[in-house]
């Protein structure tokens, strides 16, 4: 029996360092080269040495498997290893594996990463010769081909149902793009965003322009957790993992939600309901959030999912610089996925990191708490964080 039993993993372990390589739309480097790099930044920030790795986790996506990169870093005996399934679905499940091995004794010191080389490389969908799994058999052929397409319907709806506008969805890449100018390292660091350029660019997916959607990035992240006596000792003031849950709702089904009864409420709901459940923390307690976002439309999904506000209400939330620093909840402080990388999310979590260290490029004056979410639409997970 160990010391969490009955507590669970709350405030058990924490993030003790981050590491990150050039975001950009080609990196001569391979997948691994980038993952050992992020990996070995992320030792150093916290002052751990590679042969005292025993835990890891990433995504069932990933191409650099434990093996090689363990071998190639110089890890030590590793007795605990996971995969989160389902694209960026899997961003914070990656940590939450971690925090729950550490604190019941599988594991002491554990790393999770996501190394990706999507800017130069190939779209998953686009090999045709690979026979289709069972959910897009219910899509693919009708003309649902990309994500950006299966999300287009939703957004669809959710502007018929509560009249929300592209007008609020532009609130949300205006706000990531703002904060991506204040970030040297994001992609679109010098490329401020109009509402004139939004309104005016190529559709995508109808009703998803150019900008509702997200970059395809190169780059690779990682962080490394410790449990919470060991994470004091370290270089960086300890982030904690307060909360994690996962969400896969019943009769899921893709993106496009067929056969929910409501296919606007989401695994976000699902993943909130556990996530809060084992808080001591509630949505106003929330000082920034780095929400999944892969397209606009993402977002007011998710903050009515995570409770920051009613059905239907997520687009009115984004109005009054709602999502920009000093506003009701700041979004996506270094730019996000639509404007700093798109790495399947985990640069999330590491802004999360930065935002609670005091870090940040675009700082929340005493920011505490930050709620991190992982894709909405896909069997999803997310992290309540404080310092």
């Amino acid at each position: 029996m160990t010391a969490m039993a009955g507590t669970g993993i709350k405030d058990a372990t924490a993030i003790v360092g981050i590491g990150q390589t050039a975001f950009a739309k080609h990196l001569p480097q391979d997948e691994k080269t980038l993952a050992c790099r992020a990996v070995l930044a992320a030792l150093d920030d916290a002052g751990i040495a590679p042969g005292e790795v025993d835990g890891l986790a990433s995504y069932t996506m990933e191409e650099t498997d434990e093996v090689e990169l363990a071998k190639a870093v110089g890890f030590g005996d590793l007795t605990f290893f996971s995969k989160a399934g389902y694209g960026g679905g899997g961003s914070c499940a990656t940590v939450a594996h971690l925090a729950a091995a550490i604190a019941c004794g599988q594991a002491t010191v554990g790393v999770a990463w996501r190394s990706r080389k999507r800017g130069s490389g190939p779209r998953p969908w686009t090999d045709t010769a690979v026979q289709l799994p069972t959910p897009a058999q219910w899509t693919r052929p009708f003309g649902l081909l990309r994500p950006a397409d299966e999300i287009a319907m939703l957004t669809r709806r959710y502007l018929h149902e509560y009249g929300a506008t592209r007008d609020h969805l532009f609130n949300v890449a205006l706000a990531c793009r703002n904060r991506a100018n204040q970030n040297p390292a994001a992609v679109m660091y010098e490329r401020p965003l109009t509402r004139e350029m939004y309104m005016t660019s190529r559709w995508i997916s109808e009703p998803l322009c150019l900008f509702d959607n997200c970059l395809e990035t190169d780059g690779a992240l990682a962080c490394v957790v410790v449990g919470r006596e060991r994470a004091r000792d370290c270089r960086h003031r300890p982030v904690y993992v307060h909360s994690a849950a996962q969400g896969l709702p019943a009769q899921h089904h893709g993106m496009v939600n067929y056969w929910n009864d409501d296919p606007l409420t989401g695994p976000a709901w699902t993943a909130a309901r556990h996530l809060w459940k084992h808080a001591d923390l509630t949505p106003d307690d929330v000082d920034v959030a780095q929400i999944y976002d892969a397209f606009t439309a993402l977002i007011p999904l998710s903050l009515e999912g995570y409770g920051f506000c009613g059905r239907g209400e997520g687009g009115a939330f984004t109005e009054q610089g709602a999502l920009e620093i000093g506003g009701r909840l700041p979004l996506n402080t270094s730019g996000g996925g639509l404007s700093e990388a798109y790495v399947h999310g985990f640069n999330l979590i590491t802004e999360g990191v930065k935002q609670l260290r005091g870090t940040s490029t675009a700082q929340v004056p005493g920011a505490a708490t930050c709620l991190v979410t992982a894709g909405e639409g896909v069997p999803t997970s997310a992290l309540l964080l404080r310092n």
